[in-house]
């Protein structure tokens, strides 16, 4: 069949008011999918019309019924624009939204994180199965927002005592005692998409409470030298500035019933050219090892703007081309 044939397809549902929340107030949602998709989406009663080329109408159905199933399987009483683009995202990608990929996810105190891509499932299955995962990838793939909420749903669900969360205050060369305030204002700043995080899937007054009793510990990579964190979820974020020896130093850091996840993007080093990185050698060192995830997340992974995906496939993409050239 020629995919640019013109097509067609009715859908019918069963329940009324989904059909009405899954449309969003004045139709805003199924003009976002028309928008997105370049088809024609029409809405009568408890049917929704998809007019367009074969392969649209076809992604379209699958974005619609995804919606449908995120609104009637999981109880969903709104649908906003971030829940509708997830759902496109998922469907481009060839998930299936309204199966299993849903159940992939993570419970927090404030709400469920849903797998949006296929490389994000496979990493939330790496961190369920592995005691060291390495989550590699570009910013906006959710490497470090995914590992916050296994370490969330972790500490919500009893099964470690406490979250650490770690990173190596490269830009201060982590000799912090030139910058002003305590230590705590001194590393903000770099421990800061760490906070945010946590306060996205915890109460304000929770996080509070546990840094103050230290249920939750930030703190810059320099602070885990001679320490053995056990009953801990560790996570390791922007690892790509670790150096080999600090690499090599908070791997053996891990103690009984802890877990780790080293997070970072091998194409953004900040350590000086001469310098090699900790992460991108602990990858190859440890590839293999039983207990050791290692997963790559790519320009498909990204869950923020749309066009962030397409700029980073384009850099992805030269990237191969300069390899294959060398």
């Amino acid at each position: 069949m020629n995919s640019r044939k013109a097509n067609s397809i009715r859908i019918e549902f069963a329940d009324n008011a989904s059909i009405a929340l899954l449309s969003g107030e004045y139709n805003q949602h199924l003009a976002h999918i028309e928008k997105s998709l370049d088809v024609t989406v029409d809405s009568f009663g408890n049917s929704i019309k998809i007019s367009g080329t074969s392969n649209a109408t076809k992604l379209a159905r699958r974005v619609i019924e995804g919606l449908y199933s995120c609104i009637v399987d999981e109880g969903r009483e709104e649908i906003d624009k971030a829940m509708v683009d997830d759902v496109l995202n998922w469907a481009e990608n060839g998930n299936r939204p309204d199966t299993n990929i849903a159940l992939v996810n993570f419970e927090t105190w404030k709400k469920k994180i849903l797998a949006k891509t296929k490389g994000q499932e496979k990493y939330i299955e790496s961190l369920r199965k592995n005691e060291v995962v390495f989550g590699l990838g570009p910013a906006g793939t959710g490497k470090t927002y995914i590992a916050v909420a296994c370490a969330v749903e972790a500490l919500k669900r009893r099964e470690v005592d406490r979250i650490i969360l770690s990173r190596p205050a490269v830009e201060a060369g982590e000799r912090l005692g030139f910058l002003p305030g305590d230590m705590k204002e001194k590393v903000d700043p770099y421990l800061r998409p760490l906070y945010d995080a946590l306060y996205d899937m915890m109460p304000v007054d929770k996080v509070e409470r546990m840094l103050a009793n230290g249920e939750i510990e930030i703190a810059p990579l320099a602070f885990m030298r001679g320490r053995t964190l056990s009953s801990a979820h560790v996570i390791i974020d922007e690892a790509q500035n670790t150096t080999p020896a600090q690499m090599k130093m908070v791997l053996t850091r891990l103690g009984r019933g802890s877990r780790m996840v080293i997070t970072g993007d091998l194409s953004q080093t900040d350590l000086p050219v001469s310098q090699d990185s900790g992460l991108s050698q602990a990858v190859k060192i440890l590839k293999g090892i039983k207990g050791v995830g290692i997963n790559y997340l790519s320009g498909k992974d990204v869950v923020r703007h749309p066009v962030v995906a397409r700029i980073l496939e384009a850099y992805e993409s030269r990237q191969m081309l300069l390899d294959a050239a060398k």
